[in-house]
């Protein structure tokens, strides 16, 4: 049965401009240069004054007002020169205007390329290897196949049979398993050691192959690898030395040999590569025990709406007679415009809401940024914030996960500095990054050979006045990426 009835319903939506707000404060420094530059690209109405006067000496406005726009009649003519409204309402295709400003002449300073050092890929140097060996057709598909099906950690991780099919439907290349596993195992001999390798296993016996023979060591090694690597990766070295029929120090040795191998030979060449640019977005100094923070200038750009731009417009505007392509321009330069002052409006509000946020964290934890130690921290979740500075939580979460801070003690992400309270026997709150800094200096001081398992550092929390149960010490000790106490051990 059909009914109709009326009901009242409240919705919140988000405006255009607060979309891009948000989506420009949870940018961090490193990439908002590239943001800009991008806006700029797309549109013509919005202009960077540090860019489009970086040539041009001061002594050119000698009577202008600081606080007025630059803009001058050479400035007039070179964004004109940019984008003529005339040539616009000429084009019958307006909805492709952008591919018009592809075709114009850029200002020198975008012209100059950042100079990149050339570096071989991983699997460009296998690539350079194969191609020096003196082989056959055949041979050089099905090399070229197998380093093409590499991981970025150097393994193999694909079956041989599906190379096989791989090599006939797409290269038309007839192989048997047995000629895929031949040229496998010349490719295992390339640099680095270990590359080709089908699992951690082979990739260990791999490098140490290469190595001296005849040394006692590495025969060994190769059998602690081939026979018992399941022992060795569990540390159970009372196993080992009586299966082996060695001392303490032998197995220390062999032990010492096998931790030198690289078990991922695919990221050897590419560290430098994947290490992540980290650009602080705030500074904060000490001045004798004040601190002072500043916001990285690379987040206040000099942009301006292009005067030219709302000259043109107004002219347009203004004009008598429109036909249909005269309004078609006029609502045209008119989005630009709009669309260049959001986007202004949401950079300010973004430098407004950064430096309102890390001014807030600031003096809530004082007492850390004067002396760096963690046990200085105050137990301090995302509300607290949230409510000094009178903003929605998730405002503050976006500017916590993605913004770095430069003190004298060393750049932090500001999410590290929030943290929940835990309650001393006291009855005092004190933050789990105090507990978690004296489980780490617990378990650095440890003697290796017992470490210290999770109920005796619950044990010592305890006596230290911290009413922790065991589960949470182990999950705070998973947090800081240490192993359990078994994994912990050495000789």
């Amino acid at each position: 049965m059909l009914k109709q009835n009326l009901q009242q319903k409240l919705l919140q939506k988000l405006s255009p401009q607060q979309i891009q707000f948000i989506k420009l404060l949870q940018v961090p420094t490193v990439s908002l240069d590239t943001r800009i530059k991008e806006e700029l690209e797309e549109n013509p109405a919005l202009e960077d004054i540090s860019l489009a006067n970086i040539n041009e000496p001061e002594e050119q406005y000698p009577d202008r007002d600081p606080d007025e726009d630059i803009y001058n009649k050479d400035d007039e003519k070179g964004e004109a020169d940019e984008f003529n409204i005339d040539d616009y309402l000429q084009d019958d295709n307006l909805n492709e205007y952008g591919s018009r400003y592809d075709q114009n002449g850029d200002d020198d300073e975008e012209k100059k390329e950042i100079p990149i050092a050339v570096q071989s890929s991983f699997f460009e140097n296998l690539q350079t290897q194969l191609d020096l060996l003196p082989l056959s057709d055949k041979d050089f598909s099905i090399g070229k196949q197998i380093i093409g099906s590499l991981d970025d950690d150097g393994y193999l991780r694909r079956p041989i049979m599906s190379l096989t099919d791989d090599l006939a439907f797409s290269q038309n290349v007839i192989a048997e398993d047995e000629e895929v596993e031949d040229m496998l195992k010349v490719i295992q001999g390339f640099d680095p050691p270990g590359v080709g390798a089908r699992s951690l296993q082979e990739c260990l016996l791999i490098q140490l192959r290469k190595k001296d023979a005849s040394d006692p060591i590495i025969g060994k090694a190769i059998l602690v690898v081939e026979d018992y690597l399941d022992e060795f990766t569990r540390k159970h070295y009372d196993k080992l030395e009586r299966s082996l029929n060695m001392t303490s120090e032998e197995l220390k040795e062999v032990i010492n040999e096998i931790l030198k191998l690289n078990p991922k030979p695919g990221d050897s060449n590419e560290v430098n590569n994947k290490q992540m640019q980290v650009i602080p977005d705030f500074h904060i100094k000490n001045n004798d025990g004040v601190l002072i923070l500043t916001l990285n200038s690379k987040n206040a750009p000099e942009l301006k709406v292009s005067r030219s731009y709302q000259e043109m417009f107004q002219h347009y505007d203004k004009a008598a007679q429109k036909d249909k392509k005269m309004k078609e321009a006029v609502q045209f330069v008119k989005q630009k415009l709009d669309s260049a002052k959001w986007f202004i409006d949401a950079i300010k509000q973004r430098q407004q809401t950064l430096l309102k946020t890390m001014n807030s964290i600031m003096q809530y934890q004082y007492d850390f940024f004067l002396t760096g130690d963690d046990k200085n921290l105050k137990p301090m979740i995302l509300k607290d914030i949230a409510d000094r500075i009178g903003m929605d939580i998730s405002t503050v979460s976006r500017v916590a996960n993605s913004k770095y801070v430069q003190t004298e003690h060393g750049t932090y992400l500001l999410k590290s500095f929030f943290s929940e309270a835990i309650q001393t026997e006291s009855g005092e709150e004190v933050s789990n990054k105090e507990v978690k800094k004296i489980l780490e200096e617990h378990i650095g001081k440890e003697d290796k050979r017992h470490p210290l398992a999770d109920e005796k550092l619950t044990d010592i929390l305890k006596e230290a006045g911290y009413n922790i149960a065991r589960r949470t010490v182990a999950k705070y000790r998973e947090q800081m990426n240490i192993p359990v106490a078994r994994l912990r051990k050495e000789l």
